[in-house]
């Protein structure tokens, strides 16, 4: 059994924490693998460095980098795993490109989505659980929590809170795929209620 699972959510929603105490409880009945993006492969990992340690790019520069390594990614980790009957977990996918490169970015979100499909050339996620949090308590978690920020990370609020009301868009546009979990809430509850979402849909597989 395979299966394709992203994890989406703006800055300080705690989705990198959450997707690996998760994948620490799925290993117990699963065969998982853990990853992310950009990233998840040598090529994927360089482009990454640029994306989110380099000097300020072009919009539409920094749209074209996150799908190439994203293509990248999925062709040298996402692709065989699934291939080899994984569940693979994958921290940000393509929902992330369309909210902040195509929505707050103002790129255009179907704009994006048609370099993407390119990249990923039919591959969505089987679902995808978008982790909600206000604005300004994902602000006040990067904060306390003193993490390194990137450059995305140091964008305004008013950017971050357009990077909201893009997934809003696109989860209004494909709420079958989504699991909306409420992430204002404990780590712990947070953790233990995607757990269950994410078990209850394998084992329908």
């Amino acid at each position: 059994m395979s299966a394709f699972i992203t994890f989406e959510g703006p800055e300080g929603s705690g989705k990198t924490t959450v997707i690996q105490q998760v994948a620490k409880k799925l290993e117990e009945q699963f065969n998982i693998v853990l990853t992310r993006e950009p990233g998840g492969v040598k090529t994927g990992e360089q482009i990454r460095e640029v994306l989110l340690e380099g000097d300020n790019m072009d919009d539409r520069t920094e749209a074209l980098l996150f799908a190439a390594s994203r293509r990248e990614h999925l062709v040298g980790k996402v692709i065989p795993s699934l291939k080899q009957d994984k569940v693979v977990l994958c921290d940000r996918y393509i929902d992330s490109s369309l909210a902040y490169q195509g929505y707050a970015r103002g790129i255009g979100i179907e704009e994006v989505k048609s370099i993407n499909a390119f990249a990923i050339n039919g591959l969505y996620p089987d679902i995808t659980i978008y982790l909600d949090v206000s604005v300004s308590v994902g602000r006040e978690r990067i904060l306390k929590n003193k993490r390194d920020q990137n450059r995305l990370d140091q964008e305004d609020i008013a950017f971050h809170e357009k990077v909201v009301e893009g997934y809003k868009k696109i989860i209004h546009n494909e709420p079958e795929r989504f699991i909306v979990i409420d992430a204002n809430r404990s780590v712990d509850e947070v953790v233990n209620t995607t757990y269950e979402s994410i078990s209850k849909y394998l084992e329908k597989l």
